[in-house]
């Protein structure tokens, strides 16, 4: 089932487009009461549907425990649901620390497929690449109740496991062997992964890894493990895939969520998913010496010289001369000042006032299909000019001197 930012889901056993079933909708609102400040979905009621889940400003895939899979998309202009796949692709590809990275999306466009299988697809293409160079094995410490002597005996366990059973021995021991904590933590993401998905060729894949992975143990305690890794040099070629590991296992990389109705969720807040886009954008095709996103340097006020109140511009070019903010949302000419809103400008005020050197202020909205003139607004001293620019998140090449225009 696909949403798109806004729409909403209703409940009927009727399977009709955009119901689902009472007992999915129950678990659904469930999770939305239970993580009501981040606000995935909305309840709300519409006039001839009665009570709704509506989408917001998060999108990615959420999928109940009885099967059914929510997959929510950006809302941009009239495209198709693949061409929205795509370009959702390549905005989570200039995320932080995030295992989209290195995906070419030319992959994509072959294979009309739901998003979590897309995302499933991704972690196994980057697991085929590590397994062609080799998994790593080292020396593992081992504690094992033997029938002969291996290693180093321990005295204390020895005593108290062994006073019946003299004949064995309590050992430590190293072994040389590929059952290491990255290890574990791929099977188990295999398995994890093995349940969820729902396509035959990434089961069948799932299924060529997992022989390869046989001798290995599962990750009994996910989040230790995840500590234990210590990526140097010679464990470069793990990175993406316990980045992917990580995605999966702990579903929290990117959208923290309470509660045990829903089996899993993997979700984006467009916000920050476009500041990193335009960011993005901004980083590889201007000429900036000095370009930073989240700029901590500022607060609003001061107590006992300790800052409170701390001022975070999305975009910050050359120290403050260049202070930028992005909005994913949509403008509207019939809405009072097109739908700008008054606090958006507030900030953008208090954040001009603390960079002292600032020039320019920029507020960057996506580019809608209805074309729009840039709108161009000035504070009531003249020297802090805004300039409102609207961003195309399909064709980048039409963003070319955004700054300048």
């Amino acid at each position: 089932m696909i949403l798109k930012e806004f729409e909403f889901l209703q409940y009927k056993d009727d399977k009709k487009e955009n119901y689902i079933k009472s007992e999915t909708f129950e678990a659904i609102e469930k999770f939305v009461l239970e993580n009501e400040t981040e606000q995935y979905l909305k309840i709300t009621t519409k006039k001839g549907f009665g009570k709704v889940l509506q989408a917001q400003n998060y999108v990615g895939v959420i999928q109940t425990k009885d099967g059914t899979t929510i997959e929510i998309l950006p809302k941009i202009k009239n495209f198709d649901e693949q061409k929205l796949k795509e370009i959702l692709i390549n905005m989570l590809k200039t995320l932080k620390k995030s295992p989209f990275k290195k995906f070419n999306t030319a992959n994509l466009k072959a294979h009309k497929m739901p998003l979590l299988e897309i995302f499933i697809s991704m972690f196994l293409e980057e697991l085929s690449k590590l397994i062609q160079k080799g998994i790593k094995s080292d020396y593992v410490q081992k504690e094992e109740n033997l029938k002969f002597l291996k290693g180093k005996l321990k005295i204390s366990e020895q005593i108290k496991q062994n006073s019946v059973h003299k004949e064995r021995f309590f050992v430590l021991y190293e072994e040389f062997s590929s059952d290491r904590v990255e290890n574990r933590l791929i099977k188990t993401t295999l398995e994890y992964l093995y349940k969820k998905s729902k396509s035959n060729k990434n089961q069948q894949r799932i299924r060529e890894f997992l022989f390869v992975f046989d001798e290995i143990k599962i990750s009994h305690n996910i989040k230790t493990d995840f500590e234990k890794i210590k990526l140097n040099r010679q464990m470069k070629d793990y990175e993406q895939v316990l980045l992917w590991c990580k995605t999966f296992l702990l579903e929290n990389s990117f959208s923290p969520y309470k509660g045990n109705d829903i089996a899993f969720a993997l979700l984006f807040d467009m916000n920050l998913l476009f500041e990193s886009y335009v960011y993005d954008y901004l980083k590889r095709k201007d000429s900036f010496e000095n370009i930073k996103n989240q700029d901590k340097k500022h607060h609003l006020a001061y107590e006992n010289e300790k800052g409170k109140f701390a001022l975070k511009p999305d975009i910050v070019v050359d120290d403050g001369k260049i202070i930028i903010d992005t909005k994913w949302k949509i403008l509207n000419e019939n809405k009072s000042n097109q739908g700008i809103s008054q606090s958006d400008m507030y900030q953008l005020y208090a954040y001009g006032k603390k960079y002292k050197i600032c020039e320019n202020l920029y507020l960057i909205y996506p580019k809608d299909e209805v074309e729009k003139g840039n709108l161009y607004h000035y504070y009531e001293d003249k020297k802090l000019p805004l300039k409102v620019l609207f961003f195309d998140v399909e064709n980048l090449e039409n963003n070319e001197n955004l700054l300048n225009k």
